[in-house]
């Protein structure tokens, strides 16, 4: 007889790097400007032992293949406007994250999960903004929790109407839980379901199907069985009209990221991750272009993954998902940087010149969508500006994201001293999920200090006036540099890791609430808070008892 174990094990490295020749999980096709994303998710192809993958459930395994999916749809096929998702079995679209998998895992692994499934789908919504992908969610079964929080990020909702296919989303009564994804925000901010029947909605197992469905917002159409293939397809054409992606233009292929793994870090040609695991510290060091890329359209799409900005926002993509899920115990990530600036500056105009090319175009959304991981991840973020530095334009907005930044001020040999060196990508290209530039986050969008250093564009800024202006947290000189950075990472390693993590989401985020700031700032920290509370996960709490024949027992007293 098998034996389950207690709790999963986390010990092996999470590999995010795939593609569709090892998908367990997704069928991908493709038919002119519309491209199908079938979920058939292996019961047994779980990335962890311990639980079966039942109903189309889904774990952090099922989203990797997702990501990768929709990074695919947009780079290798232009040609595709609409992505329609849709189940492969029978009478169940997706039933939502696997409910023995979060019961047997970690803390940790379960809040990494949540927020990798949050990034992913809010990139579908992103997709949508910036690069007129559209999608289009065809449930065709019943549909629960997750699995309906990855329908609510696609643009439109189609139910089919068959008497049994519902929406839900279970959790509040099932599981003791909230919906992890963004399911809450989600029906109230983006489909705007009355609050009431919002309530009567997260509260019942059952969820709601048919005409009521549509009725309360909660899906866009239903549609009777025998109609529901051609109600879809001709909603997927019409999605796709909608769109400027081009029909006749060639993709470009994403070739596996080569990197070097070591005992003390990661390596990649474009970002380096050292690891000094005494001092819980990672240091990012990104690399700028070592020579001048390419400025005419045709050979930077002949360079294609090669071609530096893709290169390096699939690279530190890469880096920082790995980081986050692999290095626990690593608190704080130092951001360095190297190489020659006016190469960069150089890149930085050329995706500006071309930035209505798709190419291009998808370029900047996956660099904007790496930066915002830097924004959201749970680690102390510190910015080192030293002699040899590049933080230049996209660079730069690596120091902007940091908690701190420190600029070395070198008065007695000015020729060595590091500089800061804006360009127009600071002021928008790559905005937060607060949808400001992190130049305007700094500022709280004050016009004053914002016309100071946007008047600066293109000239390099050194230490002292990079902290008047307010680029800058401090700029020590040479003779206390190494006494002040010691100080300041060593006194950071001391203090409670649940407490930082609370303080620099709060204070990141000190912008305008969209939608994401909601997702990522007050549905996770609840989240984050009951998915430690006995009456989720204590001995009796009901992700524990899911599915054993007995009842959850919940301590009444509120909190």
């Amino acid at each position: 007889m098998s034996t389950v174990p207690s709790a999963v094990t986390e010990l092996a490295p999470v590999d995010y790097r795939t593609d569709p020749s090892q998908y367990k999980h997704w069928k991908l096709s493709f038919n002119g400007p519309v491209a199908t994303l079938g979920i058939d998710i292996a019961e047994d192809g779980g990335i962890r032992d311990g639980y079966k993958l039942k109903l189309n459930s889904y774990d952090l395994g099922v989203d990797i293949e997702l990501h990768d999916a929709i990074q695919r749809i947009r780079f290798e096929h232009p040609e595709v406007r609409t992505v329609v998702l849709t189940s492969l079995k029978d009478r169940v679209f997706c039933s939502g994250a696997n409910i023995f998998m979060l019961g047997l895992s970690s803390h940790a692994w379960k809040v990494n999960f949540c927020k990798f499934t949050n990034e992913t789908r809010n990139g579908l919504e992103d997709s949508s903004r910036h690069s007129g992908l559209k999608f289009l969610a065809a449930v065709n079964g019943s549909c629960a929790g997750g699995g309906y929080e990855l329908a609510l990020a696609c643009d439109e909702i189609y139910l089919i109407d068959d008497r049994s296919s519902s929406v839900s989303l279970p959790e509040v009564p099932l599981l003791g839980v909230l919906p992890g994804t963004g399911g809450l925000t989600r029906v109230t901010d983006k489909r705007k379901v009355r609050h009431d029947r919002a309530d009567i909605f997260c509260t019942v197992v059952e969820g709601v199907r048919g005409e009521r469905a549509k009725a309360w917002r909660l899906v866009d159409e239903v549609v009777k069985p025998n109609q529901f293939e051609q109600a879809i397809q001709a909603r997927a054409l019409e999605l796709a009209a909608t769109s400027d992606r081009p029909a006749d233009a060639k993709g470009v292929a994403l070739t596996r990221i080569e990197r070097t793994e070591r005992e003390d870090g990661i390596g990649y040609q474009t970002v380096d991750v050292t690891i000094d695991r005494a001092k819980r510290v990672a240091t990012f060091t990104a690399r700028a272009p070592q020579a001048a890329q390419p400025t005419d359209i045709d050979a930077i799409v002949a360079a294609g993954a090669n071609w530096w900005p893709l290169q390096f926002a699939r690279e530190l993509d890469d880096a920082i998902l790995s980081m986050r899920t692999n290095a626990l115990e690593i608190g704080t990530w130092v951001f360095r940087t190297e190489g020659d600036a006016r190469h960069l500056l150089a890149a930085d105009a050329t995706l500006l010149q071309h930035r209505d090319h798709w190419f291009v175009r998808e370029t900047i959304g996956m660099l904007r969508r790496t930066l915002a991981r830097i924004d959201v991840s749970s680690r102390s973020l510190f910015a080192l500006i030293e002699p040899g530095s590049c933080f230049a334009g996209t660079f730069a907005e690596l120091a902007f994201a940091c908690d701190r930044s420190y600029m070395a001020a070198l008065p007695d040999n000015e020729d060595e001293e590091p500089a800061i060196t804006l360009s127009e990508v600071n002021f928008g290209l790559y905005p937060m999920v607060t949808h400001q530039s992190r130049l305007a986050r700094r500022f709280y969008e004050e016009a004053e200090p914002l016309d100071a250093v946007r008047a600066l564009i293109g000239q390099p800024v050194k230490a002292l006036d990079a902290e008047r202006l307010g680029l800058v947290t401090a700029s020590p000189d040479d003779i206390d540099w190494a006494d002040e950075i010691r100080i300041a990472l060593e006194e950071r390693a001391a203090m409670s890791p649940d407490a930082l993590t609370g303080l620099e989401a709060n204070l990141r985020f000190n912008g305008p609430e969209t939608m994401e700031t909601r997702i990522f700032g007050r549905l996770t920290a609840w989240q984050n808070w009951i998915f430690n509370r006995p009456n989720a996960v204590g001995e009796k709490g009901a992700l524990k008892v899911y599915g054993k024949g007995s009842k959850a027992q919940f301590d009444v007293s509120r909190v």
